[in-house]
């Protein structure tokens, strides 16, 4: 993952990723979770996602990590929320602001533990290929035996249209999940296109759980 370039387009706040009102994916798939107010949940890559918010009003416990202390920051600014911020290490801060936690800095290094529910909407796009057996590896020792996530991904023809976000099909999602339950809930091939003008011939948005057994 290149951290310079997702510092760079906090910095010059090129975020035509950021979706500004809570994703409906979410609202609409997030009870296939089965999930209880006491489960804790992780986001990672979180940005300032409004996502965040709607998470907390449904559980007591939720946890971002987003490498942008720009983009932590103005999630809570927006909101007018004023967290508590700890300087965990040299490389990571902590804000709080009641059910919300969330950690600046390098995800795969974040002081984290382990959570029954992860929501994954714009991590794994993010990651180059190289990258992404690494990250759900992870991801999933993040996850509590038992543990679910609901996972966003895109497919498209990807010699089309350079990433991020990248395209992560069907067989790719169920190799880097090998070993849990997989299971396809949604597929939405009238998607949104991506910003800057990018384009392919198709272009889809994919729901998945996954379950760790």
């Amino acid at each position: 993952m290149d951290q310079e370039f997702w510092q760079g387009r906090w910095a010059e706040n090129r975020i035509g990723f950021h979706l500004t009102e809570t994703n409906p994916l979410l609202v609409k798939y997030w009870p296939a979770l089965s999930p209880t107010r006491d489960q804790s949940v992780l986001v990672p890559m979180c940005g300032k996602s409004v996502d965040l918010s709607w998470l907390a009003s449904k559980h007591d416990s939720v946890v971002g990590v987003e490498l942008s202390d720009i983009a932590v920051r103005a999630f809570f600014a927006e909101h007018l929320y004023t967290p508590l911020v700890t300087q965990i290490s040299g490389s990571h801060k902590l804000y709080e602001f009641d059910e919300l936690s969330v950690y600046s800095g390098d995800f795969f290094t974040a002081p984290l533990s382990t959570y029954p529910l992860i929501y994954d909407r714009a991590a794994l796009i993010a990651m180059p290929e190289s990258l992404r057996g690494q990250y759900a590896s992870h991801l999933l020792s993040l996850l509590a035996p038992g543990g679910k996530i609901l996972l966003v991904t895109l497919d498209y023809p990807q010699d089309e249209m350079s990433g991020p976000p990248f395209s992560v099909n069907a067989d790719a999602v169920k190799a880097l999940f090998e070993g849990c339950n997989v299971t396809f809930l949604n597929r939405d091939n009238e998607a949104s296109r991506p910003p800057s003008g990018k384009g392919a011939s198709y272009f889809a948005e994919e729901v998945w759980l996954i379950e760790k057994i």
